[in-house]
């Protein structure tokens, strides 16, 4: 996915959140927590603290915001890609958010962290990846988890790989605005649970606001933010989807496909209703909780 060229972002938008080098307090360690924060956390609304302990360093770290990038920069480079990206998401969902559930758009906190960061909902480190906090309306991304997402989890990788992580954590917020997060039981597990179909549905977001994307227009400029989205970097979002579906993760930790373990739905789930979202579908049509079938 290409940022069009001459496109400007004034940056100020992603806080730089630093990081902590400290231990995570929690039950298991290694490779084993990393498998299980993991499985548990990845693309996911439910709390960092839900499996995580609290970190006791609290020692320095960069801190400030990504500032000003052009539209090269955002093509090549992870931190202004991610900048230019929330530009483009909240542009969307400003407009699409209030048409459809008549709901107006209050932009989320974005924080770009190293190694572990401290939020509304507890402790987090690099292992959960990137995910939503509700308590303090916060997207945390950890950009060293792209590299996991290909190395582990056999995703593709790509800007709109990476771009599709983000528009899946800006759809949890949009479920938590239109008052989802309260409605779902999100602590249980199961092919038909409430967690899974909350995850499926920030999925279909994340592809409605890819299949606009190409036509979301910078205000500041007239000019869409995104030129249009080619096969094979459809094909990339694809594969990152795949690749956090909850048998892959499971074959990949070393175990059997288990569905009443499920949190965030099979690898064809997560794609299909990817997919609903990118060719055309709404709000409505996104709707996992209420739907008969997933």
């Amino acid at each position: 996915m290409t940022f069009s060229e001459g496109g400007q972002f004034e940056g100020g938008r992603v806080r730089k959140g630093g990081g902590r080098r400290g231990a995570v307090g929690a039950g298991v360690g290694g490779g084993a927590a990393l498998v299980i924060a993991l499985l548990y956390m990845v693309l996911t609304g439910n709390s960092p603290a839900d499996i995580l302990g609290t970190t006791t360093d609290s020692g320095g770290g960069e801190q400030g915001y990504i500032g000003e990038c052009t539209a090269e920069q955002a093509n090549t480079d992870p931190e202004c890609r991610l900048s230019a990206a929330v530009d483009s998401l909240d542009v969307y969902w400003a407009e699409t958010l209030p048409q459809q559930s008549g709901v107006e758009y209050e932009m989320p906190e974005v924080v770009s962290f190293t190694d572990a960061v401290d939020t509304g909902c507890g402790s987090a480190t690099s292992a959960t990846g990137p995910f939503y906090c509700p308590a303090d309306t916060t997207v945390y991304e950890d950009l060293s988890f792209y590299d996991q997402l290909s190395s582990q989890f056999g995703a593709e990788g790509g800007p709109l790989a990476e771009m599709y992580v983000t528009a899946h954590e800006f759809g949890h917020h949009i479920e938590n605005q239109l008052g989802l997060f309260e409605r779902a039981d999100r602590s249980g597990t199961g092919p038909e649970s409430d967690s899974v179909r909350i995850e499926l549905m920030a999925d279909c977001l994340a592809g409605m606001w890819a299949g606009n994307a190409a036509t979301t227009e910078d205000p500041d400029t007239g000019v869409p933010f995104l030129e249009p989205i080619s096969q094979a970097q459809l094909e990339q979002a694809l594969s990152a989807a795949a690749a956090v579906g909850d048998d892959n993760i499971q074959r990949r930790s070393g175990g059997d496909v288990n569905p009443e373990a499920f949190s965030h739905g099979s690898s064809e789930q997560r794609v299909r209703w990817f997919s609903i979202g990118y060719e055309g579908g709404t709000i409505q049509d996104c709707n996992a909780l209420d739907a008969r079938t997933l």
